[in-house]
């Protein structure tokens, strides 16, 4: 095998690995989240784990997209916006989650918050 394609390898071992380590995160810190907010509720672990995989899948999107991270603490207010638009469209796409407005918001705070003292690189 030359150069490149251990390269190629590497580099895509490396990415898979990224997005394993974001979805996990962001399963804990979507748990945590809707543990200390009123009004979000997530019915079960597999809505939980359905709720973590569309929310790295959009915040992937995001990242890719526009640069942007879905975090409080990443891109000040845009990121908080951000974050809180995020946790609210979810609701969208899973059953078994429910969030109003004010929740999100709230649990934008929470989530960045908890997502800032996870230890660990999570960008991708």
């Amino acid at each position: 095998m030359s150069e490149v394609d251990t390269n190629r390898t590497q580099s895509t071992a490396s990415t898979t690995w990224q997005i394993i380590g974001r979805l996990a995160a962001s399963a804990v810190v979507l748990a945590i989240t809707a543990f200390f907010t009123p009004n979000f509720t997530i019915n079960n672990i597999w809505t939980l784990a359905i709720a973590a995989i569309v929310l790295t899948v959009i915040d992937y999107l995001v990242v890719k997209f526009t640069g942007l991270h879905a975090s409080p603490f990443g891109k000040g207010f845009v990121g908080f916006a951000l974050a809180a638009i995020t946790l609210y469209a979810i609701q969208f796409f899973v059953a078994g989650y429910s969030i109003s407005w004010m929740a999100a918001i709230i649990g934008a705070l929470i989530y960045g918050v908890v997502d800032y003292f996870l230890p660990g690189n999570q960008q991708m």
